[in-house]
């Protein structure tokens, strides 16, 4: 399940940095045709490699194989990213899917499309792998059982990720400009974001449970005996029930839920019927060991954690790539786009920083959290040797070595050994503990740090404005350029931006035109103009009549505080005292962030206005 959450988070990257372009370099049904071509030697390929795999089980024997299978998965589940990738930025389908009116006005739908078309190709690596699993595992599972508990493991994924982005759609759709506004800033993103998070965090568990077929436990002596012990533990939950994971054929158990209204533990038949009573026993007390510790938490708090980094990582690789240096050279020498440019430098970055946080930061507490579970067991029994003998069974049922190493679990051996070291040494219980909560510590000061850091540089960048970008990178880039499209629209616009800035207000206004006759209905861009138009007094390109006019357009296309703002000195700057009042009190009315300037502009219209009324 844990490598699927990295899959998925590659795979969903891939699909929101995605933006299509002006002109498709293919047709449909080429598009159609590359397609269906690739996946067929995807097909193919995977096929081959887990066939010859089987026939090796011969004469190797299944337990030197195990390691071979997984690199193999690792490899093909890779693959399938790489596919994705063909398909969304090569093939461009999504494009073609935007000419839907359905797709176009609900973008989640789109990305949801190709997310299961990425769960098909892991389907069908799953498919093609499954004569391999059954030869080495000796599992005894059906095709049926094996790929749709594999895609079960992705539904916990899946349902949060739609309804986060399903309900912004939603919110985008709305005949009110407020929720637009809240999503369109980034303290507005993020606090939807961690809304979001606490309550998918809550709520989730009842949906995945659902889709999971999971069904309540009958009542009898086993379900007695774990009600008895969360009892005795303190730790009340919603319901127990059997997870049908792998035909219920795995040795194994979990818990799900921060809130015990919606929490639910569950476990699987083989569990139930392969343990003695007191080996299930032991197996609750290190589900318990995880609520009691507050793991599920904690996992919450690693999310967000990782939002942290994510929000870091976009002004970080920005800097690095538009400050002078080989980054920006390299741009500038082989003129490329600065700004795609950027996206697929933020992608990678963003892809090493997943793979980083979750196999190493994540992965070193989520095998610790399983050591802490597991020595909690200490906490509701004298010894743990039946969860020391469950693991045996896990060990000998499961076909795979005891010592295979693992990175987000300990291995079963190490496991064992360090049971048996507190067995001896209960001290050893204390220390770890010590040490998870130490590390706990580390981290959330490290992420404080982080996000203090990143607020600076992103305060620092803004305050500069568009001045860390090299503007004889873009001008390079734009003049090599025979046919200008609405994307060189947006790189005019920042190249105004920075003249503006350098207060070099002809090239800034020559700029903003170019922009405005590449994409004349681009808001930004209007405002801008207008509002340079309106105030370059004693400068050539003062011209407020025309300024007023681009302000008009522009609060039609989009209303929003600085736009109103805007219109208003345009207003102001024709001598419509009144009516600039107006506009500004609309921009208030809109809560803007830096809502002293705003008010600081209302007062200079008033005065304007009591002094021609005088």
């Amino acid at each position: 399940m844990f490598a699927h959450f990295i899959y998925f988070i590659i795979a969903l990257l891939i699909l929101s940095l995605y933006e299509p372009p002006d002109q498709l370099p293919l047709t449909l049904s080429q598009a159609l045709s590359l397609f269906t071509g690739t996946a067929l030697i995807y097909g193919l390929y995977t096929r081959s490699l887990f066939e010859r795999l089987k026939k090796r089980v011969s004469w190797e024997g299944q337990a030197s194989l195990d390691h071979s299978f997984g690199q193999i998965s690792t490899r093909c589940a890779i693959l399938s990213l790489v596919l994705l990738g063909i398909d969304v930025w090569w093939l461009h389908l999504p494009a073609f899917l935007n000419r839907v009116p359905l797709f176009s006005v609900l973008p989640t739908l789109n990305s949801l499309l190709f997310l299961f078309l990425f769960v098909g190709y892991l389907a069908m690596m799953w498919a093609f792998s499954y004569r391999a699993h059954r030869a080495i595992y000796q599992t005894g599972i059906s095709l049926k059982q094996y790929v749709s508990s594999n895609i079960a493991f992705s539904v916990p994924i899946l349902i949060p990720w739609t309804l986060l982005f399903g309900i912004n759609d939603l919110l985008q759709l709305l005949p009110f400009d407020f929720p637009k506004l809240i999503q369109n800033t980034p303290a507005g993103q993020i606090a939807y974001f961690l809304i979001f998070l606490i309550v998918a965090a809550i709520f989730a568990p009842v949906l995945v449970q659902r889709f999971w077929r999971c069904r309540p436990l009958k009542a009898g002596k086993s379900r007695s005996r774990i009600e008895a012990l969360c009892q005795r533990a303190g730790v009340k939950y919603a319901d127990i029930v059997l997870w049908p994971i792998f035909g219920g054929r795995m040795i194994t158990a979990g818990v799900m839920g921060l809130v015990a209204r919606f929490r639910y533990i569950l476990v699987t038949e083989a569990l139930l019927t392969m343990l003695t009573p007191d080996e299930v026993d032991q197996v609750i007390a290190h589900e318990i060991g995880h609520v009691k510790r507050k793991h599920l938490f904690l996992y919450l708090i690693f999310f967000i954690g990782f939002m942290l980094i994510s929000y870091s990582a976009y002004p970080v690789t920005q800097f690095l790539l538009f400050s002078k240096g080989p980054l920006l050279s390299a741009v500038k020498i082989f003129q490329l786009n600065p700004f795609k440019t950027h996206d697929i430098f933020y992608g990678i970055a963003l892809v090493v920083c997943i793979v980083l946080y979750f196999r190493f930061i994540f992965g070193y507490f989520i095998r610790n959290f399983e050591r802490q579970a597991d020595i909690y067991v200490f906490q509701l029994f004298p010894t743990a040797r039946p969860l020391i003998s469950t693991f045996d069974k896990i060990a000998d049922s499961s076909g795979q070595p005891a010592d295979k190493p693992n990175w987000h679990h300990f291995s079963i051996q190490q496991r064992v050994d360090y049971l048996w070291q507190c067995e001896q040494a209960p001290k050893w219980i204390s220390r770890h503990n010590k040490k998870v909560a130490k590390s706990i510590a580390i981290f959330l000061v490290s992420i404080f740090i982080l996000g203090l850091a990143s607020f600076q540089l992103n305060q620092m960048m803004n305050s500069r404005g568009q001045r860390h970008l090299d503007v004889a990178v873009l001008e390079a880039y734009l003049d090599q350029k025979e046919h200008k499209n609405t994307e060189d629209a947006v790189l005019y616009w920042l190249v105004g931006n920075v003249y503006y800035e350098e207060e070099q207000l002809v090239r800034a206004a020559s700029a903003y035109e170019t922009a405005l006759v590449l994409s004349p209905d681009n808001p930004d861009t209007l405002n801008n103009l207008a509002w340079l138009l309106a105030t370059a007094e004693n400068t050539p390109v003062h011209n407020p009549g025309r300024a007023l006019a681009l302000a008009r357009k522009a609060i039609d296309l989009h209303k929003a505080p600085h736009i109103w703002d805007t219109l208003a000195q345009c207003l102001y700057a024709n001598g419509l005292f009144e009516e600039a009042m107006d506009a500004e009190q609309q921009a208030i009315a809109m809560n803007p962030e830096d809502r002293q300037l705003y008010t600081d502009q209302l007062t200079k219209f008033r005065n304007a206005y009591e002094q021609g009324n005088r």
